[in-house]
């Protein structure tokens, strides 16, 4: 996909999923500090899960234009997703811990990504934002990374993601100078 194809999908994406994407931040943001302060300890599983789900059904299953967005990224979301809300019930009395420094780097990354695709020149609707899959992926890593009990295969699966933005960045798939992806690519260095 060449750069003008992929900002085109990811304008009409924030034109028409705006209203969804600021609801989904107000269940994701809540979801996440109830986890972290101990009183929700499965609702960080949750809202991710969620916002995974989305990603994959809606970026990719309605606003995917490619065939590797339908048979590679939908279904990797949707099973990210799937895993997310499964540990939600199966781990449900496990313990989000305090974020180490890398993880909070991470955090703090994803809390930038709009405003590193501002000051590369992006503007909305053509920016990245919150609701996007590099984002949440970075989000879910950085998140799920913290709990005691892990699914090894929802790593991996999230990891995937990460290894497709790592090639993105060295081989130049896009022909963008350096983009947001970058905060997806110091999860993997």
């Amino acid at each position: 996909m060449d750069a003008t194809a992929f900002w085109k999908v990811i304008g009409e994406y924030n034109s028409q999923t705006i209203t969804v994407q600021i609801i989904l931040m107000l269940f994701l943001v809540p979801g996440l500090i109830l986890s972290y302060t101990g009183k929700i300890k499965w609702s960080a599983k949750l809202v991710l899960g969620v916002a995974n789900l989305y990603i994959g059904i809606v970026f990719f299953g309605v606003f995917g234009t490619e065939p590797i967005q339908f048979f590679f990224a939908l279904p990797l979301y949707l099973c990210c997703g799937g895993l997310l809300l499964f540990e939600c019930i199966k781990n449900k009395d496990d313990a989000l811990g305090k974020p180490k420094r890398w993880q909070s780097i991470l955090l703090l990354l994803f809390v930038l990504y709009p405003a590193i695709s501002f000051l590369l020149g992006n503007t909305f609707p053509q920016m990245v934002t919150y609701i996007m899959p590099c984002p949440i992926v970075s989000v879910s890593i950085a998140v799920y990374s913290g709990y005691r009990r892990k699914n090894r295969l929802l790593l991996l699966l999230l990891t995937i993601w990460g290894l497709t933005g790592i090639k993105s960045l060295i081989f130049s798939a896009c022909q963008l100078p350096m983009s947001e992806d970058t905060g997806l690519q110091l999860n993997y260095t």
